[in-house]
């Protein structure tokens, strides 16, 4: 996995916004006011068996989870979101 910063904009103070990737875009995450998201660029097509993505989910392509202050994160969960994401990554390059 390899995280770097992209699309640098006023609104994320020039720093830009957190990627990771593994043989394609994974994820990306985004500090707002009132939550935290990260996104899945493939969301759509991974199995979220446990229910996390909660942002996101009209559209056809990616899903999110946005984080809340206050919020019990269920890793096991997340790392398993994470790693079939990356499954799938390396599965289209085939």
């Amino acid at each position: 996995m390899v995280e770097e910063r992209k699309w640098k904009k006023p609104s994320n103070g020039m720093t830009g916004v957190p990627v990771w990737s593994h043989d394609g875009i994974v994820c990306t995450g985004e500090t707002y006011k009132n939550a935290v998201k990260m996104t899945f660029a493939k969301g759509a097509f991974v199995k979220d068996p446990s229910g996390l993505f909660n942002s996101s989910l009209e559209g056809n392509l990616r899903r999110a989870i946005d984080f809340h202050e206050g919020d019990t994160i269920n890793v096991r969960a997340l790392k398993a979101l994470i790693k079939a994401a990356v499954k799938l990554n390396t599965s289209d390059r085939d």
